[in-house]
């Protein structure tokens, strides 16, 4: 099957076929996956990087809106929710299996109230938001087209001050990345590396930031 599949969308009702674990801060939590869906037997290591950031060097501030762009089932955007309590998570995903399996994901962890997933091509399913971060494990294997969409996009529905933080393969065109996307949100600073992979954190500057 083809590396891209999990950005195709996918017809019929969620079924999970299995559970990976996530360990945050002490506590490992337990999350449903499926057929179809990216990185299905584990948490893909450029997730967990991203998700490690999070907890120190992205630190998520209470009643920021965080957006998990490309969800699949859900790790960034729980993980987010889990560590920053006071934080709104918004879920979005192309793969309406995968958004059913981010639903069944929150509401086993009790996050249904705070953390929420809609299906959708880009940010589309939350027209109209802005978002103080948003997260991103791009689909390099769809294309830099659909790559560089997704991040222009973001660019647009950032407040000022706010920031996508994103996590590529480095032999995946890490650094060509981090480069274009000064153009299209502002400064962008690594924030990690390891794995063969690195985090970068692309800050919007222009206009006025948030208190």
């Amino acid at each position: 099957m083809p590396q891209d599949h999990y950005f195709v969308p996918k017809a019929g009702p969620a079924e999970a076929a299995g559970e990976v674990a996530l360990r945050l801060n002490g506590r490992t939590v337990s999350l449903l996956t499926g057929s179809g869906v990216f990185s299905k037997r584990r948490v893909d290591p450029g997730s967990l990087l991203l998700i490690h950031c999070l907890a120190g060097p992205i630190p998520l501030r209470p009643g920021d809106a965080v957006c998990d762009l490309g969800c699949g089932y859900g790790a960034i955007g729980l993980a987010a929710a889990i560590l920053q309590p006071e934080c709104r998570v918004f879920m979005c995903d192309v793969n309406p299996q995968a958004v059913q399996l981010a639903r069944l994901n929150a509401e086993r962890l009790g996050l249904s109230e705070r953390a929420q997933a809609r299906a959708g091509d880009g940010l589309e399913p939350f027209a109209g938001m802005l978002f103080d971060r948003i997260l991103m494990n791009p689909p390099v294997r769809a294309g830099n087209d659909v790559v560089l969409r997704l991040m222009d996009e973001a660019g647009r529905r950032l407040r000022p001050g706010g920031g996508l933080a994103f996590v590529v393969r480095t032999k995946q065109g890490a650094k060509t990345l981090a480069r274009r996307a000064v153009n299209r949100i502002g400064p962008v600073k690594e924030i990690a590396k390891g794995g063969g992979y690195r985090v970068y954190l692309a800050e919007k500057t222009d206009g006025p930031q948030r208190e």
